[in-house]
């Protein structure tokens, strides 16, 4: 997307750059950067691309991503929930469910669980796929639906990737609780968002969205971040640390067969699956 801004403005005092005079022409001129929904870009690319000072540039998006216009993770900031949501903005998902499609079957074959993959958006996850045969029925899930992502292993995974500043945008002081299992404070989502960071990324719910079940997720990342989560679910009172050696393999074929092998960036706390 090119910025039609005509910057017939007054010279700023900021090393003689001519800024835009008004805030929303400011505003513009950083969305304008964000060109395809995988787009990610450091405070410092923004600065140079835009010639806004670095002050004003990182309260601009302190504010967008309160407001869910844009997000921020490890590799950057990205269009927010709302701004995806416009026009032609939309991620296509079918892409990745295509690629999925086949190792979520494996995994729900090999593990004999009922496999879920699932995108963030804003402070839940949208659910992509189920897979599980007559078992998924007894799930209370289903495709096109939507629950909190703290509550879920799914959404665990990929809120760990994100920054404890960008967590406390996401959520206020006290969480929504599903059952008497869900973390209900932001500094207990902090501490469990650290434990998935120390387990390589491999997130748990015991009961924490439907009692009685239990979930092992990992994250799908991309070049530029996760893009996506899969999990196996079954009875939270077995062993689904022995599942979680499954939903690394499924996660990395995915990953490669999407985007190649996956090489570190600034910020990862580990490589996908590493246990």
């Amino acid at each position: 997307m090119t910025s039609a801004l005509r910057l017939n403005s007054r010279p700023s005092e900021f090393g003689g750059c001519v800024l835009p005079p008004s805030m929303m022409e400011r505003v513009t001129l950083i969305i304008d950067l964000f060109e395809r929904p995988q787009t990610h870009l450091t405070l410092d690319e923004i600065v140079r691309r835009t010639r806004l000072p670095r002050s004003t540039t990182h309260r601009i998006l302190d504010q967008l991503v309160r407001l869910n216009w844009l997000g921020h993770a490890a590799a950057g900031y990205m269009l927010g929930a709302r701004a995806l949501g416009l026009g032609g903005r939309e991620i296509d998902h079918s892409a990745l469910r295509a690629a999925a499609a086949p190792h979520l079957l494996r995994l729900a074959l090999q593990s004999k669980m009922v496999v879920h993959l699932a995108v963030l958006d804003g402070p839940e996850i949208y659910c992509l796929d189920k897979v599980g045969g007559s078992a998924a029925e007894d799930i209370p899930s289903r495709v096109g639906g939507r629950e909190l992502a703290h509550c879920t292993s799914l959404g665990k995974a990929m809120l760990a990737w994100l920054s404890p500043e960008e967590i406390d945008v996401r959520y206020g002081q006290v969480l929504e609780r599903r059952t008497r299992h869900s973390i209900g404070r932001v500094d207990l989502l902090h501490r469990e968002l650290a434990a998935v960071r120390r387990r390589n990324g491999l997130a748990f719910d015991r009961d924490e969205c439907f009692v009685g079940l239990g979930c092992v997720g990992l994250a799908l990342r991309g070049p530029d971040g996760p893009v996506a989560a899969v999990s196996v679910v079954g009875d939270s009172r077995s062993p689904l640390e022995r599942a979680a050696p499954l939903v690394v393999g499924a996660v990395r074929a995915v990953s490669e067969e999407l985007f190649g092998p996956v090489r570190p960036y600034p910020g990862a706390f580990s490589e996908p699956g590493s246990l």
